[in-house]
Parts: structure tokens; sequence; C-alpha cells
């Protein structure tokens, strides 16, 4: 399927995701350029809750632009297979190779902003990322890595403790407690729909 029927199949979690769900079609059908960051007003990412096999844990890096904990995830830059996006970008910037969707399926939905930084000696402007999120799941004993160039840190929280460690108030607020919401309602007893 394509993103857009994705999108289309895809049941928002709240309102919060329907608004910006009308957004990302908006965008779709009107930015020929939407996957590419040549597209300097919005364009598409990906990201991902990489939860350990409990499902009680997730892991995150420390993301040198943000100063702060955060997921994973990167720039589509053209790959319209954001699924694909998610599991390079989280590989990459935790060195874990041995990853795999707990769904193929869209996680999550977010319109994010992105206020103006310096990447690599030059400055960006502020921006919108059309996010789509995916649960991922890794074995919480293989050996991790930063990526340098974007992280410092790569660790394993505790669901609740992701929210603490995050210095960014919105995110930890409507996102990532969002994300652990939606997690335990796979299975209310075991967070798990297995």
């Amino acid at each position: 399927m394509s993103l857009k029927e994705d999108l289309l199949a895809y049941q928002p979690f709240n309102e919060q995701e329907e608004k910006d769900r009308e957004v990302m079609l908006a965008l779709l059908d009107t930015q020929p350029d939407i996957f590419e960051r040549k597209n300097r007003v919005a364009h598409f990412t990906a990201s991902a809750w990489l939860v350990n096999q409990a499902h009680d844990k997730v892991l995150m890096i420390y993301h040198n632009i943000y100063h702060s904990w955060a997921w994973t995830g990167g720039h589509a830059d053209g790959d319209q297979d954001l699924l694909h996006v998610a599991l390079k970008e989280a590989r990459e910037e935790t060195g874990i190779t041995n990853l795999k969707p707990v769904s193929e399926g869209i996680f999550s939905l977010e319109m994010l902003t992105v206020d103006g930084h310096v990447k690599r000696g030059e400055y960006v402007s502020s921006h919108l990322h059309a996010n789509v999120t995916y649960l991922l799941e890794a074995d919480e004993t293989d050996t991790l890595h930063i990526k340098p160039d974007e992280n410092s840190g790569v660790r394993w929280f505790a669901l609740d403790e992701a929210l603490k460690a995050c210095s960014e108030p919105w995110m930890a607020e409507h996102i990532y407690k969002k994300l652990n919401e939606k997690l335990s309602l796979e299975n209310p007893d075991t967070g798990r729909n297995r």
C-alpha cells in the first residue's frame, strides 16, 4: 500500500492524530517534494517507539540538537517506505541490527514543529515534520552504540522513566505519553497483544 492508503486506513487514536492526519493527506496531495528536505516548509519523517521484548522498556537516544532523551527517527530523504526509514534510523542511531516491527502498520501520527537550528555547520530554518511512528521491538541485551554526529547516548528506560528523561515537555506530555498509552492498550494485563 502507498503511504496515502496507509494514512486513510489508519484509525486515529485521538483528536491530535485525526487533525494531523488531515494535514498529512493535504501535504501529500499538494506538495510533490514532501518526502525531501528540499521542501523547507514541511517534509515526511519516520520515528520508532522501540521497545524490548516484554514491552515494558523503551530504547531512547540522547539527541545532540534537542539536548533531550528522544525516540529514534529521521528524514524520509526520498524514501516513501516510512517503515523502512524507521528501521534504518533505529539501527543507525542505536547500533542494534536485529530489530523487527511489532506490526507493519502505523503506530502513531504527529505533525511536529522543528525550531531553527544549526546542523553540520549550516542553519536550518524552522519547519514541520509530518511524522509517522512505528512500533519496533529489540532484544535489550544487544550491544548499543551511539551515532556521534546525532546522539551522545543510547539507553533503555522503563516506560514511565522515559517521560521523565525527556527534557522537552510538549513531547513528553503529548507524544511519548500517548505512545505509552497506546502500548498499554494492546493488552491491559501485559501491555502486549500476544
